[in-house]
């Protein structure tokens, strides 16, 4: 090694934050002045500093606000989707299907939901026009939309209970 290019070590070099916190360490130079420590950084104490170039936090929360009247928006529009007064004609099946439904006097989802109730299927198919068809889509158009339809609540059970029964059997 060369003699004399090294410079001098100070094993106590003292290092002074600029919020007056100050320790020692080893360095080639015995000052040492810094901005931040661990003492008033952010990061380590917690609080928020936002430094505001340009508007860009501003623009950021304006977006970020927007985004949640859309989100309130969509959420209105799925619940009014799924409302029991929606009006038929908003359903997706054909034009004759609506139309002889109409003239029967079935005018919102509540009223086929009722028509549903009281004699199944067969209530609607006893419509003049009102085929099996055109039930088998309307019925996948409401499920489709969040319904739930008289007699779903017994399939359901019923698969479950199929289902536990060839869990039992693999099982034992």
């Amino acid at each position: 090694m060369k003699q004399d290019i090294h410079p001098d070590y100070y094993p106590e070099a003292k290092v002074i934050c600029a919020c007056g916190n100050n320790w020692t360490v080893g360095s080639t130079v015995p000052e040492i002045r810094t901005d931040v420590c661990s003492e008033c950084h952010p990061f380590y104490t917690g609080e928020q500093r936002i430094l505001d170039s340009g508007g860009q936090v501003e623009r950021f929360l304006k977006k970020l606000e927007r985004r949640k009247s859309k989100m309130a928006e969509v959420e209105l529009l799925r619940e009014r989707g799924s409302s029991p007064e929606l009006p038929i004609e908003k359903l997706d099946m054909r034009t004759q299907a609506k139309n002889v439904l109409q003239e029967a006097g079935v005018e919102t989802v509540g009223d086929v939901l009722t028509m549903l109730e009281e004699g199944g299927g067969e209530a609607l198919m006893n419509i003049s026009g009102f085929g099996m068809k055109s039930l088998a889509t309307l019925k996948k158009q409401l499920r489709a939309r969040g319904f739930v339809l008289p007699g779903d609540e017994a399939l359901e059970e019923e698969e479950t209970v199929a289902a536990e029964e060839i869990e039992a059997e693999m099982a034992g």
